[in-house]
């Protein structure tokens, strides 16, 4: 049995999927305090000064403390229903659906948050490994149970859930610098959709070379 592990955003996706969720469920005065609390923030995101899973876990804790977590589930599984779907690569699907035929254990692993990304994994038969939202008492805190899943964290997940020495083949397929460590895990390493032995045919000075992103592609 092989182990076929997917990125989601950029990935399965054509686009950022957790930027469209915040502004989905946070509330208008949440989204005024946030444009003024996270100036400098978002400033200091596009100038490269701070990466996107620093600033992803500030982002969520305006937009998501003392929210009802109820209705961040049922926000979520919406999302996941008539947004998420608008978003998918076809080829990705195919890709999901081979491993799937060949009896592959199939897994998301992302930043994307838990709220959304697992009930769209869970109609298509697929493990989940994501960024899960802190709750206490029905509310949800703002925090993150385990940290932004993303580089490393990534890694952690996966070493923790699914024993690699069980599995024949190790695919991985990844679209920017936070797969790195993922990808280092593979046999089979996938960049951008396309096949990589090492890291430096991914990257060559800090910009992606492997495939140049399709329309609406993260970075």
């Amino acid at each position: 049995m092989n182990l076929a592990l997917f990125d989601f955003d950029g990935t399965i996706t054509t686009s950022d999927t957790f930027t469209p969720f915040l502004r989905l469920a946070a509330t208008p005065g949440r989204m005024l305090a946030g444009s003024v609390l996270l100036g400098p923030l978002a400033l200091g995101y596009r100038l490269g000064a701070v990466s996107a899973s620093r600033a992803r876990p500030v982002v969520a804790r305006v937009a998501f403390h003392g929210a009802s977590a109820a209705a961040a589930g049922d926000l979520g599984r919406m999302y996941a229903t008539e947004v998420l779907p608008g978003t998918v690569r076809r080829r990705a699907l195919e890709r999901v659906a081979w491993h799937q035929q060949q009896g592959d254990d199939v897994v998301v692993v992302s930043a994307a948050l838990d709220v959304y990304l697992r009930p769209w994994c869970e109609s298509r038969g697929l493990g989940c490994i994501c960024t899960e939202l802190e709750e206490r008492n029905g509310r949800l805190t703002g925090r993150y149970r385990h940290g932004d899943c993303s580089g490393a964290e990534k890694v952690r997940q996966i070493r923790e859930r699914y024993p690699l020495e069980r599995y024949s083949q190790v695919y991985a397929y990844g679209d920017t610098s936070e797969d790195r460590e993922m990808l280092a895990l593979a046999h089979r390493k996938y960049y951008r959709w396309q096949e990589i032995t090492d890291w430096s045919e991914a990257v060559d000075h800090g910009h992606p070379r492997a495939a140049r992103p399709t329309r609406g592609q993260r970075g």
